[in-house]
């Protein structure tokens, strides 16, 4: 059987052109982690879908203790009570998703973006990248396999949203950090981010005023990537302001949207432009 060359469907450009200006004006510091792992990210489709559900990410933990300290400090008192991985992760996801509360009064202006975990944790942030990078962090830390999920509604404007999927009772599931919305089957098992993308009842299953990304759209398309908190020493965590490209995106949508929703950059045409040359 030939084997299969899963690096073209890795990276930026697997979205379109709009999106691949999106994350290339990601306000993210250049070279740092995220955008790193966006770069590194497979996009879950019907070709590799069984290569990322079965050979893609190690389920063995390889974390080290007392190598953060402070991460383990933060699951000892987060996760007291529970006893079993599936309580772990909601303890987890339950915590992350109240990151935004410490930046609740912040101003545009005042947002800081990426750094570690602990930075991130200690400043807190409503930015779903650095929640699910922490959420990933902390379910490994406690023993759990995690990885990092991009979801991306290709039919709209700068609708990305970033999840993550830990793996427990043999299964990989996915939980939105953000919001801690926990998805499973009705019978309680873990549903997956391919599951989720191919059965839209079991979202509609999720859904409620507090989750607010549990859309049918916002699973349109979706790429995974490996983040092991053990291997910190190999990626740059320079923190960052925002840039001109996202505040004005984030000043739109503070405004609602004026107009209506729509790539203000041109994003849109890029693809139209290069066809007509």
């Amino acid at each position: 059987m030939m084997k299969v060359d899963y690096s073209r469907f890795m990276g930026s450009a697997q979205f379109g052109p709009a999106y691949q200006m999106m994350f290339d004006n990601d306000t993210h510091a250049p070279g740092s982690v995220d955008r790193v792992l966006t770069e590194q990210m497979v996009r879950l489709c019907s070709e590799t879908e069984t290569y990322l559900y079965t050979e893609y990410t190690p389920i063995d933990v390889s974390y080290a203790k007392r190598s953060r300290e402070k991460l383990e400090a933060c699951i000892k008192e987060i996760t007291a009570d529970s006893v079993s991985s599936d309580e772990r992760i909601e303890c987890i996801v339950q915590f992350t998703a109240r990151l935004a509360d410490k930046v609740a009064d912040e101003t545009i202006e005042a947002m800081i973006f990426g750094g570690t975990e602990e930075e991130i944790i200690d400043r807190g942030s409503d930015w779903c990248t650095d929640i699910a990078r922490v959420a990933c962090s902390l379910c490994q830390v406690v023993g759990v396999p995690c990885r990092i999920i991009n979801l991306y509604n290709t039919n709209q404007a700068y609708n990305g949203h970033v999840i993550i999927e830990a793996y427990r009772n043999g299964k990989w599931g996915a939980i939105d950090s953000s919001t801690a919305v926990v998805y499973r089957h009705p019978d309680g098992s873990p549903a997956s981010t391919w599951d989720l993308m191919n059965q839209a009842s079991l979202i509609e299953l999720h859904q409620g005023p507090t989750a607010y990304c549990s859309s049918v759209g916002q699973f349109t398309s979706a790429a995974i990537v490996n983040y092991f908190v053990w291997q910190s020493n190999d990626f740059d965590y320079t923190t960052s302001g925002i840039n001109d490209y996202c505040q004005s995106i984030l000043e739109m949508s503070s405004q609602g949207w004026p107009g209506g929703f729509r790539w203000l950059h041109s994003e849109d045409l890029i693809g139209e432009k290069t066809s007509n040359r």
